[in-house]
């Protein structure tokens, strides 16, 4: 269940991160809106129906200037829409980073504005090609027309909106509280994908497999080059199942593969040929990462974020202090829910693949290690970086776990003590850091 969630997952965000699967959909019901608003027309021109009061009606020429230039108007206001577009893509790309791009493209509103305003085109355009001749004089499409002109009442609203919601969206708490989110969604998806142990499971343990495939297995290469973006897991565990093997899966989401370089292995090799055909459809490869099965590009987009705002050029410690809340509330999330399978079995209990999934204590490094390095002499950063390790180590539950916080901390207060020259201001990142120690022996104590 959980790998066709994933599945499912990965196939919407990949309509979602385009400007063209929205506005298609609507220029398709524009011409299903056509065809039946032209049927009721016809209806009412042969005298079968009769139209309500509120409908406009009016001779062919009066309803070919109004259609005529209701269609030109949504055409300019579209090259307005996009130039808009244009300029807000720009202006992430600068204070954001070009890696946010695709945070923009995959954005709802702008999507749905797009859309809107290409099916009035293609409804007004409609109903305008539609009026001519007929046997009891010119057909004019009176409900039509006054679709048409509802439509553009809508389009109005719909511009306003657009405006506001680009003004909304370019602020950098919003763009930063929207990655936190889609991170927050990839945690929920991915975290609970590790499946329980069942009295069903058979055969060797993952570690005796692993052993047998480095020293005995075959080694299968990467077929294409590019960010690794999806697994279909299933799929390799159906194809090693009739294989009878077991496949190592040596690279994980979010990796770059090289093409004719080592990706996994196959044991026995025996099986390698079999498996080595149907590699390339079960992964997919692409010029960006994904956060489908990448938990640690969300990780590294909030974190980019934060390097930028303190850079020289930028000096902005309170974006990146708002980078490192969110990234604490999500690592907490992570402390907690992220349980993701490592070992997939088949139906009968064996295991079949063995895949390569980030440890918490990266994940942990890759939040904190770059912010930390370009934060020296800035005690307010490293505060904040403490009471979010604080809030994550009060989430933890091994040695393991706090082990990590804990090294990520003292690695702040060595900083501090190297960078900060004032005093006070690192006796305050000092109190931090004991903070962090009080929750670690508190856990401890309560352990024990």
């Amino acid at each position: 269940m959980w790998s066709s969630a994933l599945a499912s997952h990965w196939r919407r965000e990949e309509l979602r991160t385009n400007l063209w699967f929205v506005p298609a959909v609507e220029v398709i019901a524009a011409i299903g809106l056509f065809a039946l608003t032209t049927a009721l027309d016809r209806t009412a021109y042969r005298g079968e129906l009769t139209v309500p009061s509120w409908v406009i009606s009016g001779t062919a020429d009066a309803a070919r200037q109004i259609l005529t230039a209701i269609a030109a108007a949504v055409i300019t206001v579209v090259g307005v829409v996009f130039s808009i577009i244009l300029v807000t893509l720009t202006l992430a790309s600068t204070q954001f980073g070009p890696r946010m791009l695709r945070n923009f493209i995959r954005d709802r509103g702008t999507q749905l504005t797009l859309g809107t305003f290409v099916a009035t085109f293609v409804y007004s355009v409609l109903v305008l090609v539609s009026i001519g001749p007929g046997s009891h004089g010119d057909f004019v499409p009176h409900i039509g027309v006054t679709i048409t002109l509802g439509l553009m009442v809508a389009d109005l609203a719909v511009l306003i909106y657009f405006i506001h919601h680009t003004a909304v969206s370019i602020q950098l708490p919003q763009v930063i509280a929207s990655i936190a989110a889609d991170l927050t969604e990839a945690i929920e998806v991915q975290g609970g994908t590790r499946e329980p142990a069942s009295d069903r499971d058979r055969g060797p343990s993952a570690v005796e497999l692993l052993t047998r495939a480095e020293t005995e297995g075959s080694v299968l290469l990467a077929p294409a080059s590019g960010y690794l973006q999806f697994i279909k897991h299933q799929n390799l565990v159906k194809l090693a199942a009739r294989a009878d093997a077991v496949i190592s899966l040596e690279h994980r989401p979010g990796h770059f593969l090289v093409r004719g370089h080592r990706f996994a292995t196959v044991w026995p090799p025996e099986a390698a040929p079999l498996v080595r055909q149907a590699l390339g459809r079960a992964h997919i490869v692409g010029p960006h990462r994904t956060l489908t099965q990448d938990v640690s590009f969300g990780v590294d987009q909030l974190s980019e974020i934060a390097v930028r705002a303190l850079s020289p050029a930028v000096n902005d410690p309170f974006t990146a202090m708002t980078c490192i809340d969110w990234l604490g509330e999500n690592l907490c999330k992570i402390t907690t829910q992220w349980h993701p399978a490592r070992v997939h079995r088949d139906s009968h209990g064996y295991i079949r693949v063995i895949a390569a999934e980030p440890a918490f204590d990266r994940l942990v490094q890759r939040a904190f290690e770059k912010i930390r390095q370009v934060s020296l002499g800035m005690p307010a950063v490293m505060i904040r970086s403490l009471e979010a390790l604080a809030r994550i180590m009060a989430e933890t539950t091994n040695d393991g776990q706090r082990r990590v916080v804990l090294e990520q901390a003292a690695m702040i207060d060595r900083a501090c003590e190297r960078s900060v020259p004032e005093a006070a201001d690192r006796a305050d990142v000092q109190r931090r850091y004991e903070a962090v120690l009080t929750v670690e022996a508190r856990l401890t104590a309560g352990r024990n």
